[in-house]
């Protein structure tokens, strides 16, 4: 049973930096594609970024395209979320996300960030 858990999460200001870092257990997921999503206050969760397993291709969010970035290290079994020139409007919930098969994927619990203006 494969098991996500998100660290990084926390409290900075408007135009700092997080980096947001998710480590899989239970199985390599080095033949998967990761993805982070986020839940804001009162909204839907909402995809941000997604990165395949071999890291060839990463789609963003129009919303934090040049800000965000997603990195994976299959050797640890980590995937990452380099988020920078954060805004108030990014404070939310960051969940990690495994997709293990057309209709299978698999959440991590969450981490929160937010951001002060």
């Amino acid at each position: 049973q494969v098991h996500l858990v998100e660290s990084g999460g926390g409290l900075v200001q408007a135009g700092g930096s997080l980096r947001l870092s998710c480590a899989a257990s239970g199985r390599s997921l080095s033949r998967n594609d990761m993805a982070w999503y986020r839940q804001r206050p009162g909204k839907d969760r909402e995809f941000v970024a997604t990165i395949n397993y071999n890291s060839f291709s990463r789609v963003y969010a129009d919303s934090v395209k040049g800000r965000f970035a997603i990195s994976r290290d299959n050797t640890k079994n980590t995937v990452s979320l380099q988020m920078n020139s954060l805004k108030p409007e990014d404070t939310a919930i960051y969940y990690c996300h495994a997709q293990l098969g057309p209709q299978q994927g698999v959440w991590g619990q969450g981490t929160q960030v937010t951001v002060s203006s």
